[in-house]
């Protein structure tokens, strides 16, 4: 169990507001963790607190509540939501936090229901708490051998229908260790802009300014941060200020490499909002050719010409436009597509905690479908000779491999290429890396779960 110190009421109070909008009213965690944050006044403590529990709650929300059920007289679905959460942080507390001892977490719970409900609604929060208690040595979740899909829900608390994915492509013990990867909070990587510093030297300049780093496992580009609260206190930094680096996950920084894009390109990158991959391709030529960031909402390309600017790139261009009219709008031009597509996100479950439970199975043929859409436009686009890359934020075969595959046997004039002069050395052995693809994952690589492939247009 992970130690946090602090247990302040303005901390449960936050977590409790975070809670109840996610819960009753539809909103994202990361938002409204945000505006809740910036409109209370907390020590960095209590923030840190706050965000735990908030976070922690709507990640393992389906194990507290099969806790709960099992102490509780009435179902959590007839309880208010401000009574539901209370009871979901205590017993969050009890089981995932210490150095705050139980009583303690007993009394702050008891004292949440009454300032939110009323004399009736304590005792029944102290009712459900203590009884929970006295019960928990003899709690068993249920047995993986009788029923391992039930039991991997609840021990990873992610839902029914991803476990049973997994457990069929991957077997029990692998399944579990990617489910458990996906529920631990991710690193803070960030990735040294080469045009104004090196990683060394932005090493030193962050520890200046109070953050630890340490190289990333597999990029050159990249850094492991510690001691930041935050994405958002990590941009109140002077360096990032000046355009020395940018955040992104290390999985995501592999993918210019990949492109190996040159000087003088013509190098569109579809669907490239906020425009972390589009600065890295300018980075990787030099800022010399014409990088077009294509997308469909003029709002998030507004961020990606924010993003130039702060990292001093004059050849990133934007353009609004729907990523499956590129064939039309460029055709045969491009010597370079980089396809960073929309997709299921079944990667990144553990950078968003409520994302678990908004995904449905049902969404991945749709998404497929959009997927060989706007592939079939980005072929179009390439001069023969060009080289496309797709890449995708999860871990599903069917917006993956099969993707690229179908696309090759829509046209054969695209031929997957070895990505073993691109990638790190050490994942050289990968599965797939020799064919032109890779699937990155969570608990073998330390990233997000990740797939990149290559393949290039034939010139004659």
């Amino acid at each position: 169990m992970r130690a946090l110190a602090g247990t302040a009421g303005a901390a449960r109070e936050a977590a409790l507001e975070v809670l109840r909008r996610v819960d009753a009213g539809g909103a994202y965690a990361s938002l409204a963790l945000g505006e809740v944050l910036r409109r209370r006044a907390l020590d960095p403590r209590d923030r840190a607190l706050a965000t735990e529990l908030a976070y922690g709650v709507i990640r393992r929300r389906q194990t507290l509540d099969w806790y709960l059920e099992q102490v509780s007289t009435r179902p959590l679905a007839h309880m208010t939501p401000q009574v539901r959460n209370i009871l979901r942080m205590a017993v969050y507390e009890y089981l995932y936090l210490d150095r705050i001892p139980e009583w303690a977490t007993t009394h702050a719970a008891v004292e949440l229901a009454r300032r939110h409900g009323h004399e009736g609604v304590a005792r029944f929060v102290s009712g459900v708490l203590r009884g929970l208690l006295r019960r928990l040595p003899e709690l068993r979740l249920p047995d993986a051998a009788a029923d391992p899909v039930q039991h991997l829900a609840l021990l990873t608390s992610q839902p029914r229908w991803l476990v049973e994915r997994w457990l069929a492509r991957y077997g029990f013990d692998e399944a579990q260790a990617l489910l458990e990867a996906l529920g631990q909070t991710p690193p803070l990587t960030v990735r040294v802009n080469r045009l104004r510093t090196d990683r060394d030297a932005l090493r030193q300049r962050l520890a200046r300014e109070g953050v630890e780093a340490h190289p990333t496992r597999w990029s050159p580009d990249g850094l492991v941060l510690s001691g930041v609260a935050s994405t958002g206190s990590l941009k109140e930094l002077a360096s990032f200020r000046e355009g020395l680096f940018s955040v992104q996950d290390e999985s995501s920084m592999l993918v210019a490499p990949v492109v190996d894009p040159r000087p003088g390109d013509l190098v569109l990158d579809v669907a490239a909002a906020p425009g972390g991959k589009a600065a890295h391709l300018a980075e990787r030529m030099g800022d010399r050719g014409r990088v077009l960031a294509i997308d469909l909402h003029p709002q998030r390309l507004e961020l990606v010409e924010e993003n130039a600017r702060r990292l001093g790139l004059r050849s990133i261009e934007t353009v609004c436009a729907d990523a499956r009219s590129v064939g039309r709008l460029f055709a045969g031009r491009a010597d370079a597509v980089l396809c960073d597509l929309p997709c299921s996100g079944l990667g990144t479950l553990h950078r968003r905690p409520d994302a678990r439970w908004r995904k449905q199975e049902a969404d991945i043929p749709a998404l497929a479908t959009l997927q060989d859409e706007i592939l079939e436009s980005a072929w179009g686009a390439l001069r023969p000779g060009g080289v496309l890359v797709y890449s995708t934020c999860t871990i599903t075969p069917e917006e993956n491999e099969e993707r690229v595959e179908a696309l090759v046997r829509r046209h054969p004039d695209l031929v997957p290429e070895d990505l073993t002069p691109y990638l790190p050395a050490g994942l050289a052995g990968e599965p797939g890396v020799r064919e032109g693809r890779i699937q990155l994952l969570p608990h073998r690589h330390g990233t997000d779960g990740f797939f990149i492939a290559r393949l290039r247009r034939r010139s004659g």
